[in-house]
């Protein structure tokens, strides 16, 4: 794609490759929103204790984890469209599973199904979104693709916290079936896409090698990669543990989601203007700020007992998220080569994971221990660290974007 200003047919392609990237990612992403507060509770309501309803919370991280690799490989020899069609048909399913499970282990292996289903599905609007947005305009089409993730995750709990207050919590998960549903059939009407429109053979006539593509590029992936993964930490974290802080202190379940829903809705307000300021001023001045913020916030959780304080502390955690919309997929495009670059940015997505699998176990862990309140003053510490490591390794300014990127 060209950065010169659009033709009539230019913008026609624009919306079909910004309906291509967006709509699915809406509708998958409200049935995703519904249940990620609802999974301790449901945990709970089949007879977990606090600490086993975290580490259940923290299984889809440990699905996508371990299904990031694989996933690079599928996204890049089936296409984008057939990829995401067959993670949101699996993904339906496993969600029925969720409505009919009996106990905390179906509960537990259906969401981790879930989990690699999603590993499956990011990684390849990961990917394409790398290929078709040009690099002045990258950061905020990524922030653009987490911001509709997040008004899909603040629409999603609102719709759900009126559907359960009359009913049970799993009729939540049918709600999350019939979205994934309707993402794949959505995707299946849209242009066949290319999940990877990179080079697939070099000078050499070599295929990208998974291994040697991560080994080549270990610089990023240890030194950003790793400051990626603490700030998914924090942000895992606070799904987790606003929800069951709600709970321990004897919010029901209804009141719980529509907290959640306030704290994404906060989320939705600043996703563009936080792409805009990563494009004009650099990366450095939305990440590096954003994880100090989360850490502080989580540190500062057990301070809050009322419905009305909790809620303003997850309005603040939301703010700070919300303008970081998009910055790990756009650190990761950044550092991506053209040659292996599927192979590549699942590579950049486990380390993302490993924050995403790291929150809920700490928590889990330091929760078994002393409590959840010592667990959030834990969680927030270690986030305050990740900033700092950040702080060192991310690129300032846009120019130094260019120096960033690894030479082909």
């Amino acid at each position: 794609m060209s950065d010169a200003a659009p033709g009539p047919q230019s913008r026609a392609q624009w919306a079909r490759v910004l309906i291509a990237i967006y709509g699915p990612t809406l509708l998958a992403s409200i049935g995703f929103g519904a249940i990620i507060p609802l999974i301790p509770l449901q945990a709970t309501a089949l007879g977990a204790s606090p600490g086993v309803a975290a580490f259940i919370t923290a299984i889809p991280g440990i699905g996508m984890l371990i299904f990031d690799l694989p996933a690079g490989t599928i996204a890049a020899r089936l296409g984008e469209r057939l990829s995401i069609v067959l993670a949101c048909l699996l993904d339906a399913a496993i969600m029925v599973c969720v409505y009919l499970a009996g106990s905390i282990t179906v509960l537990g292996l259906a969401v981790f199904i879930h989990g690699m289903t999603g590993s499956i599905f990011q990684l390849a609007r990961q990917t394409y979104v790398t290929d078709a947005i040009p690099l002045k305009y990258r950061a905020r089409g990524m922030s653009s693709l987490g911001g509709v993730f997040r008004i899909g995750s603040f629409i999603g709990p609102l719709a759900v916290s009126a559907l359960i207050s009359g009913g049970e919590i799993r009729n939540a998960f049918v709600f999350a079936s019939c979205t994934s549903l309707v993402a794949a059939a959505v995707t299946m009407l849209l242009p066949k896409l290319s999940a990877d429109r990179a080079q697939q053979v070099n000078a050499a006539g070599e295929r990208p090698h998974t291994f040697k593509v991560l080994a080549d590029h270990r610089h990023s992936l240890l030194t950003v990669g790793m400051g990626c993964m603490a700030l998914m930490m924090l942000r895992t974290a606070r799904q987790t543990i606003i929800p069951l802080w709600g709970e321990a202190n004897g919010l029901p379940p209804h009141t719980v989601s529509l907290l959640y829903a306030v704290s994404m809705g906060f989320e939705v307000l600043l996703f563009f203007p936080g792409g805009m300021i990563m494009d004009r001023f650099g990366r450095w001045w939305v990440c590096v700020p954003t994880t100090f913020l989360l850490g502080i916030g989580l540190a500062l959780l057990p301070v809050t007992h009322s419905a009305g304080s909790i809620a303003i502390l997850a309005a603040i955690l939301g703010m700070g998220n919300g303008i970081s919309s998009g910055i790990v997929l756009t650190l990761g495009a950044d550092a991506a080569p053209r040659f292996g670059r599927s192979q590549f940015l699942a590579g950049w997505r486990v380390l993302s994971d490993s924050g995403q699998f790291l929150g809920p176990m700490v928590i889990s862990a330091a929760t078994a221990l002393s409590g959840l309140g010592a667990a959030s003053v834990v969680i927030g510490a270690l986030g305050v660290l990740g900033g700092g490591w950040l702080a060192k390794w991310v690129p300032r300014t846009p120019d130094q974007i260019a120096d960033f990127r690894p030479k082909d």
